[in-house]
């Protein structure tokens, strides 16, 4: 063991005479090493695993632990952080409605609305491409350098002076984001079993509401600032911006690309974080596309059941994000009241989503998590229907009850990254889950007509209905996996040799193809 440790496997580089190197070798190299060819993780989490299972299986257990608690400790903050940064730079728009910004910027009608839903149109353009890149690409590298391009296209909001210069760059700030989600679904998925995947994607997922806080925050210290050479309301987005740039550079020096690669652990730990993960039945990542995957992605029911159950989530994010503060300052509050407001309502999000999160890592829990974290939301929506205005802070606190949306919203997340095996296939259905969940995105803030202010009754009751569609979904979906999963367990389709059985799962082979895959229900 002692000798893996100090002997790490590097890959070798090809020779190069001097003085011969073009501009079209150094592109090719530059290609290689983005592309990972050298180092291809199928490749080497098989290697890897392959000299693992030399290792006692006690001993792998007792140390699997510690490698764990490594990844949790350092891993997940960077993580969370990044996910903070990315929703604060959504979040952006919201907070800065409530210090003139329609009025700078000329909106009139529903401008407003078609700038929140324009963000998602770039999400939209770019969730299947990305997906594609991220099979492709080291997913650590690829964010880092996504961090500095996005960070500045945030600042660069501050000097729109339109609607139409807004809704333009929104669409260029949602297109660059879009990488993210999907990224850390995939990353989430190579680091961690699938028992506990669900719990981690809550947690990284969460600081949507640390997000919801410290941007509120942020709004209500801007608002007091005076005698500025810029609006109040730009100032959010400079900042917000700068720190997205900032960080950058923490991620793209020390954000793993899978456990092959971790610079956090030793090659042992490694080796041991390759043989948990082996038990997903997934591998960790193929750079080839497969035709035939793709096509039992389109074929599979299972498919269309997570592509509606996206887009539900992605209507109610839609509508929440963006309107709350509107909702609020509706209620008869001032600008700088109504961004302190806000702040509870991140609490909720914080609790849901790592409650709910917790509990969906109990045995046959993630569905019904999925069920149960949505009636806070739901139970808030009728309030919202039924209280007077008169009981404004009774309303304030029903709007703060939909951010525990972040969590059905999460754990639905999850489901295409668990339940989906075959790196092209998954590829697909992931691509296509945040394509409609990004189209979600786009017509939810749509139900909030203008007419209607304050108080939106036809928007919450489309988002009411929404609730129970996703529901209603959840319940099918759980019952058609379970019923799947116990026709394989009857059929005792396993093998004598557990070796084999965790080896296949770097085969690349489907959810249907390999008979010792379960969904998690």
């Amino acid at each position: 063991m002692a000798d893996i440790e100090k002997e790490p496997v590097q890959a070798s580089e090809p020779a190069v005479e001097l003085g011969t190197t073009t501009a079209t070798s150094k592109t090719q190299r530059l290609l290689a090493f983005l592309s990972e060819e050298k180092n291809d993780p199928n490749i080497l989490g098989k290697e890897l695993l392959q000299k693992a299972l030399e290792f006692d299986t006690e001993q792998l257990e007792r140390d699997s632990i510690k490698v764990r608690r490594k990844l949790d400790f350092i891993v997940i903050p960077m993580m969370m952080t990044t996910y903070m940064l990315s929703f604060l730079d959504k979040q952006t728009l919201n907070y800065s409605n409530a210090y003139g910004l329609q009025a700078d910027t000329h909106m009139t009608g529903d401008d407003y609305s078609w700038v929140a839903s324009a963000l998602y149109f770039g999400w939209l353009f770019g969730a299947y491409p990305w997906n594609i890149i991220l099979q492709r690409y080291p997913i650590g590298k690829l964010i880092g350098g996504m961090l500095f391009v996005w960070g500045s296209v945030c600042m660069l909001q501050a000097a729109v002076f339109n609607f139409g210069s807004f809704f333009t760059v929104r669409f260029f700030l949602g297109w660059l984001e879009g990488v993210i989600s999907p990224a850390f679904v995939l990353l989430t998925s190579m680091l961690w079993t699938r028992e506990e995947q669900s719990f981690r994607t809550s947690l990284w997922l969460s600081t949507n509401g640390v997000s919801s806080i410290l941007g509120a925050l942020l709004a209500y210290g801007a608002g007091h600032a005076e005698n500025l050479a810029v609006s109040n309301w730009k100032l959010i987005y400079l900042i917000v911006g700068a720190m997205t740039f900032i960080w950058g550079f923490v991620i793209i020096l020390y954000l793993p690309d899978g456990p092959h690669n971790a610079k956090m652990l030793t090659e042992y730990e490694r080796m041991v974080a390759v043989w948990r993960v082996s038990k997903n039945q997934m591998g960790i990542k193929e750079h080839k596309f497969n035709r035939a995957q793709m096509k039992e992605a389109f074929l599979d029911g299972r498919t269309y059941l997570l592509l509606a159950m996206g887009a539900c989530t992605g209507i109610l994010n839609g509508g929440v994000a963006n309107f709350i503060s509107s909702l609020i300052k509706g209620f008869g509050f001032n600008p700088l009241r109504t961004s302190l407001l806000q702040t509870p309502g991140g609490a909720f999000e914080v609790i849901g989503c790592v409650a709910f999160g917790w509990l969906s890592t109990k045995k046959n829990m993630l569905g019904i998590s999925i069920i149960v974290s949505s009636l806070p939301g739901i139970a808030g929506l009728i309030g919202l229907l039924t209280i007077s205005i008169d009981h404004r802070y009774a309303l304030v606190a029903c709007c703060w009850l939909q951010n525990v949306l972040g969590s059905p919203l999460v754990l639905g997340w999850t489901l295409p990254g668990v339940n989906t095996a075959g790196h092209t296939k998954r590829a697909t259905v992931i691509g296509l889950f945040f394509i409609v969940y990004a189209g979600g995105n786009i017509a939810g803030p749509h139900l909030f007509l203008p007419r209607e202010a304050p108080r939106y009754f036809s928007a919450i009751w489309g988002l009411l209905g929404t609730y129970c569609a996703l529901i209603a979904l959840q319940v099918v979906y759980s019952a058609w996996v379970f019923s799947d999963n116990k026709k394989r367990d009857r059929k005792g389709l396993h093998v004598e040799r557990a070796e084999e059985e965790l080896l296949e799962g770097f085969e690349d082979l489907t959810d249907l193809q390999n008979i010792h895959f379960r969904y998690k229900v």
